[in-house]
């Protein structure tokens, strides 16, 4: 009977789990835009944990501005996940298509504070005006 209690006991008492996001490095989505990834603001809650998959060939995951410096950079064409234990804005890019605008941004514990790090962060060709899109997507 104390091995019941232990095992309800173990069972009511386990943590939430983390969420698992999952976001697609895309040549083309639905709407016909081209080099995309499936979520270009990913919002998560701090501990939960973003994968990318290369739904298409040549594409990666690099981290250009972070509340952490963080320092992240995926091989291409290969699956990318990261674990996000600072709050704050996250943005990266893909490599070989930052120029064509292939950006995104993951917002960790909904905290904005580091949005003007963000907003003066390296931007190159199409990237420097989908990044000020997005950046004023979340301001309230």
């Amino acid at each position: 009977m104390k091995l019941y209690a232990l095992i309800i006991a173990a069972f009511l008492s386990t943590p939430s789990f983390a969420a698992e996001v999952s976001i697609e490095m895309l040549n083309k989505d639905a709407n016909g835009n081209k080099m995309v990834y499936s979520q270009e603001v990913a919002k998560v809650e701090v501990g939960d944990t973003v994968t990318w998959f290369p739904a298409s060939k040549g594409h990666n995951v690099e981290i250009i501005s972070s509340p952490n410096k963080m320092k992240f950079k995926s091989k291409n064409s290969k699956e990318a996940k990261i674990t996000f234990d600072t709050p704050g804005i996250y943005y990266y890019w893909c490599t070989p298509h930052k120029g064509m605008g292939m950006i995104g941004l993951v917002i960790v514990g909904n905290d904005l504070s580091n949005i003007d790090d963000i907003a003066s962060a390296k931007a190159i060709g199409k990237s420097k005006k989908k990044l000020k899109t997005l950046l004023a997507s979340l301001k309230y």
